[in-house]
């Protein structure tokens, strides 16, 4: 009996094989790499258009308003209702107003997302949870301003002050910081809380010494987000905090943020020159603390590390 044999011209080897795929394309081939670089291509336009809508505003304040930032308008107070003088108050009661919302809504925002990602499973709870926080997050900062006034200032009597303003803001900015927050838990792999657990840590002490640590670039991100978001909010701080033009002394003094004496400045056109350098001033406050935040928020992942 004798074994057909195939001939060397009939039969392509494995190099043979290796050759023709990577010197042909398919048909299905050829699209895909052409439908991969019209997505490219797109991505790259949507990004450029993103950084030159951000640039273009940058430059817009700047070149208004640097020729008025300088060491007496930033460290005086103003007179005139803001005609003459700088905005050293304003600043001060920016950060006060800023750093109350971001201190109030961090412990709740990150103990309400290690809830929903770590001791609740999904079920009917946890969606109501996550509903309940995307509806908060899509409520307008207008309605934030008046609740603020009705329930803060007039309910609990604490008046336009820093603390009213500052319980506003925590609300406003709490959505973002849960959800943030939330992914940056749930990103964290199974298996590091499972390692934890076999050598003999609780689920807390998991959470606490395993987990927080890694999700702290993410977390990170969320509170810099609402840090952003607070410091320019002018709506829910104009009901709230007041428009004071003196410096305050206390949780419950009222204050002006540099976003409403901006506002003000423009809408009532008490100096639209006074205005931009408010603007100036507040869009480099803003860049700064990013800047330090992810500064802080990379030397932190690096340590992990």
């Amino acid at each position: 009996m004798t074994v057909p044999t195939i001939s060397r011209a009939t039969s392509p080897t494995f190099s043979d094989a290796v050759r023709d795929s990577r010197g042909s394309t398919t048909p299905s081939t050829g699209r895909a790499l052409r439908v991969q670089r019209v997505a490219t291509v797109a991505l790259w336009s949507a990004t450029l258009l993103t950084l030159a809508v951000l640039v273009l505003i940058i430059v817009f304040v700047m070149q208004r308003g640097l020729s008025q930032v300088t060491w007496e308008f930033l460290s005086t107070a103003p007179s005139r209702s803001g005609a003459e003088g700088g905005i050293w108050p304003m600043i001060v009661g920016t950060l006060y107003v800023t750093a109350a919302g971001v201190l109030l809504a961090t412990p709740v925002g990150l103990g309400a997302a290690i809830y929903l990602a770590e001791y609740t499973a999904e079920g009917r709870v946890s969606r109501i949870i996550r509903s309940g926080t995307e509806s908060l997050a899509g409520v307008p900062s207008i309605i934030f301003g008046l609740f603020g006034f009705a329930f803060f200032v007039t309910t609990l009597g604490l008046g336009w002050s820093i603390l009213s303003g500052g319980l506003t803001l925590g609300a406003m900015i709490l959505p973002t910081i849960i959800r943030t927050a939330e992914e940056a838990l749930r990103a964290v792999p199974r298996e590091f809380r499972q390692v934890a657990q076999s050598l003999g840590a609780s689920k807390w002490d998991a959470i606490r010494t395993v987990v927080l640590p890694v999700a702290a670039p993410g977390v990170a991100t969320g509170v810099v987000l609402g840090v952003g978001r607070a410091i320019s909010e002018t709506a829910a701080v104009i009901f709230t905090a007041g428009v004071a033009l003196d410096m305050p002394t206390s949780l419950f003094s009222s204050t002006r943020t540099m976003s409403v004496h901006f506002y003000t400045l423009t809408m009532e056109g008490i100096s639209d020159e006074k205005a931009y350098g408010t603007a100036a001033v507040l869009v480099v406050t803003i860049l700064l603390l990013n800047v330090m935040a992810y500064s802080l928020m990379h030397r932190v992942t690096r340590r992990y590390r």
